[in-house]
């Protein structure tokens, strides 16, 4: 679709990495937004900034970006940072605190928040994003919400979230075929249409009208840093369904349509994926260390 455009609503940070004295701004929300605009998608990002050197470089390279964060919230205290190093090629986190001001101030949406959001296609966000008590209020606007659940989420977790969502990743890599084929319909069987389990370099796969789908992952000739591995496959995904579609709506075909864009889809995020392993930090953007190094 033409001019199709996600709003991510959550998390930034910036991750510090120990081991190179540079610090790149992320946080899925952020990411997610590089990852659409560099998959020729429009982005959007509406979250909560602190007063500090790091909450400033974040909101100077989403200005770069050519990424809206008009509508942020803005409050007096640190921001979200999260301290890295590197073990080969791996990114290891040591720590963070916690989204800094963003895990102690509400979104509280208004009116105005509401009607900019229903502008969009998709509404991304995620577990790191203090949002919970907001998705029956984000859902109410009938842009469909993509969530993240990355390796944490429990029974009662999946009860609260899934709800309000229309697609769901989960990074399963840490469980066996038999735990991830359960994890995935346990989540469907709350009514999310979608739902994506990821292996690392085992592949993904997706649970869509009952049945699964299964993509290899693309080996990355050139990688320098996994940071950002997963939420680059999940945008890019986004941004394919997005892409192809005429109305703006995820899915739009027959089921067998649908099951062949989503195997697509899958296979784009996988490509992407590979490419963003060879850059550093999540999406690069790299400057000197600025605030606390210790937690």
């Amino acid at each position: 679709m033409k001019d199709a455009r996600i709003i991510a609503i959550g998390d930034n940070v910036c991750d510090k990495y120990l081991s190179r004295g540079k610090m790149y701004p992320g946080g899925q929300c952020v990411n997610t937004c590089a990852y659409a605009r560099l998959n020729g998608t429009g982005a959007a990002y509406l979250g909560k900034f602190g007063n500090d050197a790091v909450a400033a470089y974040n909101q100077r390279t989403l200005d770069l970006l050519g990424v809206d964060h008009s509508r942020c919230r803005l409050f007096e205290g640190e921001n979200g940072f999260a301290l890295v190093t590197l073990k080969g090629n791996d990114r290891v986190f040591l720590g963070s605190n916690k989204g800094g001001i963003a895990k102690e101030k509400p979104f509280a949406f208004t009116r105005e928040d509401l009607d900019y959001i229903k502008g969009f296609q998709v509404i991304y966000t995620n577990l790191n994003s203090y949002i919970e008590e907001d998705l029956p209020l984000l859902a109410s606007t009938g842009v469909p919400i993509a969530y993240d659940f990355s390796v944490r989420w429990t029974d009662e977790y999946l009860a609260r979230v899934c709800p309000y969502i229309q697609v769901a990743l989960l990074s399963c890599a840490h469980l066996s075929a038999q735990r991830r084929e359960e994890e995935m319909r346990k989540v469907a069987a709350f009514g999310v249409p979608v739902v994506l389990g990821t292996i690392g370099e085992d592949g993904s796969y997706v649970l869509y009208n009952g049945r699964f789908s299964f993509a290899n992952a693309v080996h990355a000739d050139n990688v320098i840093d996994t940071m950002g591995a997963g939420d680059s496959y999940f945008a890019a995904f986004l941004c394919h369904l997005l892409d192809i579609s005429e109305s703006g709506r995820l899915l739009e075909g027959t089921v067998e349509e649908n099951t062949r864009s989503l195997r697509d889809a899958m296979e784009k995020g996988a490509a992407f994926a590979a490419k963003v392993c060879a850059m550093e930090g999540a999406f690069g953007y790299g400057t000197p260390i600025a605030g606390r190094t210790e937690l």
